[in-house]
C-alpha cells in the first residue's frame, strides 16, 4: 500500500464520519449507534500510521539485510580471488553500521 493509498483511505474514513454525523443529527434515537461507529471509524488513521511506521521499518530492515547479504557474498568471493583480506567486506558493513544514526540501520 503506498502513501496515495493511505491517503485515500483517510479522506474516505473523514467522509464516513462526516456522513454518519449527518445521520446521528437527523436520527437522535439512534445517536448511539451512530456514535459506536463514529468511534469506530476515529482508530482508522492511528491504524494507518502505524501500517506506515512498520512498512518503513520492513523497507529498512530488508534494506539492511540486503546489504550484509552483499558484504557476505562479496567475502566469499574475495577468498575463491585469493585477496589478502577477504573479512575486509564484511568488517566494512559491519562498522558502517555502528557510524549509522540509530533510526537509519538500513540505509546505506
Amino acid at each position: 500500500m503506498n502513501n496515495d493509498a493511505m491517503q485515500d483511505i483517510t479522506t474516505r474514513n473523514d467522509i464516513a464520519r462526516d456522513i454518519i454525523a449527518g445521520f446521528a443529527s437527523v436520527t437522535p434515537t439512534l445517536a448511539d449507534v451512530f456514535g459506536f461507529i463514529d468511534s469506530a471509524l476515529a482508530d482508522v488513521p492511528a491504524v494507518v500510521a502505524e501500517l506506515h511506521r512498520a512498512r518503513a521499518e520492513l523497507e529498512a530492515v530488508r534494506l539492511d539485510r540486503a546489504n550484509l547479504l552483499a558484504a557476505m557474498r562479496a567475502t566469499i568471493g574475495a577468498h575463491a580471488d585469493g585477496e589478502p583480506d577477504p573479512l575486509y567486506y564484511l568488517r566494512d558493513e559491519l562498522q558502517a553500521r555502528q557510524d549509522r544514526p540509530q533510526g537509519h540501520r538500513g540505509a546505506s
